[in-house]
C-alpha cells in the first residue's frame, strides 16, 4: 500500500474518547470518503481536518489534531508537568544526590534530611531549585512535544494496521527519539544542579554556577555527563511512556467498570495518575544505575565510568538511594501524567491512553 493511500493517523484508541461508531466517522472524515476502505483511485480525495471533542468537564475549547496548536499544547503541557513536579521534589532529590555521593555522611533518608536541616536550615532543602525548574521545563517541553510528533510520524510509517499491532514498539521508538533531544536541553542545567547540591560552597545557584563551570571547563564541561544522562533518561522515558500507555489501557479494560468515553474528566485524570505512579516505579528501577553514574561523574572532576564502578560497585550502582528514588519517581511520574492530561483536557483534548477498538472483521 503506497504512502498516499495510507490513513494518516495515530491509532484512534490513543486519543479518541468517542464511541466505536464515532471513531468510524472520524476515520471517514479523514479519508474524505463514505467508505471505510480506500480505493486505489482515490486521487480525488480531499483531506479534512478533524477536531477532538473535549471530555464532559473540559474547557469547551477544541484543538485540531496534529496542527501547530496541538503540538504547542503538548509542549506547554510538558513544561508544566516536568518543571513544576521536579521543582516540588527538590528536597528529596537533594537528599538522594547526597546519599549517592557521600553515603558515609548521608546514611538514610531520615538522617539525610536531619544533616541537611542542621547544616543548612529549611532554605537549604531547596538548594538547586533554579536549574531544576529551568532544566526540567526545557526537558519536558521536548519530551512530550516530540513524543507526540514521533508517535504520529512512526505510526504513519507503519501504516494503520501495523500501528495498532505494534503500538508498544511505536511508544518505545517515539519516546526514545524524543528523549535524545530532551536531554540535550537538560544536560547543562543538570550539571549545575548536581554540583550546587553536593559541593558545599561551589555556587549559590544557576546564575553563578553556570558561568563558573564554563570558565573552568568550557562549554564541554556542561555536557560531560550527556552519555550517562542518556543512559539514565532514555530507558526511563521508554519505560515511562510505553508502560503508562499499556497500564492505562489495562485499567480501562479490566478495572474501570465504565468505558472511557463515558467516564468523567475526574475519573480519567485519576486513571492517568494511577497509571503514571505504577509506571514510575518501573522507571526508577530501570534507570537507577545510570542515575548514580550521573551524580558521581558530575560531582567528581575528571572521573570516569570505571572510577564510579570501582568505588560504588555494581550492587551499589543498582541499589544506592533506590528506595527513595522509587518513592520520588513514582510520585513524580504520577503527578506529571496528571498535570499533562489535565492541561490536555483544559484545551479540549482527551486524556492519554485507553482501550483499543474492537478488531474489524
Amino acid at each position: 500500500m503506497g504512502f498516499s493511500d495510507r490513513k494518516s493517523l495515530i491509532p484512534n484508541f490513543l486519543y479518541s474518547t468517542t464511541s466505536a461508531s464515532s471513531s468510524k466517522n472520524v476515520s471517514t472524515a479523514m479519508d474524505g470518503s463514505s467508505q471505510p476502505s480506500i480505493s486505489p483511485s482515490s486521487s480525488q480525495m480531499t483531506e479534512k481536518s478533524f477536531l477532538i471533542p473535549a471530555p464532559k468537564e473540559g474547557s469547551g475549547y477544541k484543538v485540531e489534531m496534529y496542527s501547530p496548536a496541538f503540538y504547542a499544547a503538548s509542549t506547554v503541557g510538558g513544561i508544566l508537568s516536568c518543571g513544576l513536579t521536579h521543582t516540588a521534589v527538590t528536597p528529596l532529590d537533594l537528599v538522594k544526590c547526597n546519599m549517592q555521593i557521600d553515603p558515609a555522611k548521608y546514611k538514610s533518608i531520615s538522617s539525610g534530611f536531619g544533616v541537611l536541616l542542621k547544616e543548612q536550615g529549611v532554605r537549604g532543602l531547596f538548594k538547586g531549585w533554579a536549574p531544576t525548574l529551568l532544566g526540567y521545563s526545557a526537558q519536558g517541553a521536548c519530551k512530550y512535544g516530540f513524543y507526540e510528533y514521533f508517535k504520529k510520524y512512526y505510526s504513519d510509517l507503519a501504516g494503520p494496521e501495523n500501528a495498532v499491532k505494534y503500538k508498544t514498539l511505536i511508544y518505545l521508538a517515539g519516546s526514545a527519539s524524543a528523549e535524545v533531544i530532551a536531554d540535550v536541553a537538560l544536560c547543562p542545567f543538570e550539571a549545575v544542579k548536581v554540583r550546587v547540591q553536593t559541593q558545599p560552597g561551589f555556587a549559590r545557584g544557576l546564575s553563578d554556577g553556570l558561568p563558573k563551570i564554563v570558565k573552568a571547563e568550557g562549554v564541554a564541561g556542561l555536557y560531560k555527563g550527556i552519555v550517562p544522562l542518556w543512559g539514565r533518561q532514555i530507558p526511563y522515558t521508554m519505560m515511562k511512556f510505553a508502560s503508562f500507555e499499556n497500564i492505562v489501557e489495562q485499567l480501562y479494560k479490566h478495572v474501570i467498570p465504565t468505558p472511557k468515553d463515558q467516564c468523567s474528566s475526574t475519573m480519567q485524570l485519576g486513571v492517568s495518575f494511577a497509571g503514571g505512579y505504577l509506571a514510575g516505579i518501573l522507571c526508577a528501577v530501570v534507570s537507577h544505575p545510570a542515575d548514580n553514574l550521573v551524580s558521581f561523574l558530575n560531582n567528581a572532576k575528571g572521573a570516569t565510568v570505571g572510577d564510579a564502578v570501582n568505588k560504588l560497585g555494581l550492587w551499589g550502582l543498582c541499589t544506592r538511594g533506590l528506595p527513595l528514588r522509587i518513592f520520588m519517581i513514582g510520585t513524580l511520574t504520577g503527578a506529571q501524567w496528571g498535570i499533562y492530561d489535565s492541561f490536555k483536557v483544559f484545551v479540549g483534548l482527551p486524556t492519554t491512553g485507553g482501550a483499543p477498538p474492537a478488531a474489524q472483521k
